[in-house]
């Protein structure tokens, strides 16, 4: 999913302590308004499906994302009750960020794509005539131990290289557990609790200095020290998937919103050129040319 950006980041500092007790359907309340349970999922009506979908099914993120929404009532309260949205230049900006809306809205009903669309032969048949878009990297899933030292910071590149050394003189003792001495002696951010283990990596991801270390070891072998302008970072790789196609299972929801966006966007510039050719409208140049020499001085 693309990631939820909450409309206000001060969601955050909503309490949940002491919280007190509520009807069933009410979420919260607000000035003496109530927030029900019909309201929020209003809200979430708005969310884009995809994004509809992630929030409802992580209890942290709906939690977050209704926090946000209660920050924007409160603020769109505080603006009425200001009467900010009676001045004369608001009102203006309202009038054209109701127009744009409506325009918006307007031109999604009538490119409205059928519901039936596509089918399961549309979405196979697409699959079928794009497999290469459907190709998917070389992945490496990496263990790594990070020894931090600037370059041109000749202090901390000597106790670094100190550190390095002592890092390979384990990792080359008998029995040498690698994610142990990740735990000990990296500097990841999350290094300590994870071992060092960096998960599964696209190559194309991968930065090229790291990705030509890795790729001519063999499954649980170690990399010499990479130098890159952070520090010093040693490779172990824990296993590799090879590039190919990915499944049409995989793809095959991604792909008919692919479908169905691309219908809908055609619908649209069908209406438009329509709309053009009923209602053909000529154009003063030379009074157009003169307006662009003065927004131009």
């Amino acid at each position: 999913m693309r990631p939820i950006r909450p409309a206000f980041a001060l969601a955050l500092l909503l309490t949940t302590a002491a919280a007190p007790a509520f009807a069933a359907d009410i979420v919260a309340r607000i000035g003496g308004n109530d927030v029900t349970t019909d309201d929020v999922r209003d809200y979430l009506a708005t969310l884009a499906p995809a994004d509809q979908a992630t929030v409802t099914k992580d209890p942290a993120l709906l939690n977050q994302t209704v926090r946000a929404y209660l920050v924007r009532e409160l603020v769109l309260k505080e603006a009425k009750e200001k009467k900010f949205d009676q001045q004369a230049a608001t009102k203006t900006q309202l009038d054209r960020v109701r127009e744009a809306a409506l325009i918006e809205l307007y031109l999604q009903s009538v490119a409205k794509v059928p519901d039936g669309f596509p089918s399961d032969s549309d979405v196979q048949s697409a699959y079928d005539a794009n497999k290469s878009a459907f190709l998917a990297p070389r992945e490496y899933h990496l263990g790594q131990i990070f020894v931090a030292a600037a370059k041109g910071d000749k202090t901390a590149e000597d106790k670094g290289k100190a550190r390095l050394d002592e890092v390979m003189k384990k990792l080359k003792a008998r029995g040498a557990d690698f994610a142990a001495i990740a735990r000990e002696h990296s500097d990841g951010p999350r290094d300590a609790e994870t071992g060092g283990d960096l998960g599964w990596l696209p190559e194309p991801q991968i930065v090229p200095e790291i990705r030509q270390a890795v790729a001519g070891l063999s499954k649980d072998s170690i990399s010499d020290p990479v130098r890159l302008d952070d520090g010093w970072h040693v490779l172990k790789l824990v296993d590799t998937k090879p590039s190919g196609l990915r499944p049409f299972a995989e793809v095959r929801d991604a792909l008919a919103e692919r479908l169905r966006q691309n219908r809908a966007g055609q619908l649209r510039q069908a209406y438009l050129a329509k709309l053009n050719q009923q209602n053909p409208t000529p154009i003063n140049e030379l009074a157009l040319a003169k307006l662009a020499t003065k927004s131009t001085k």
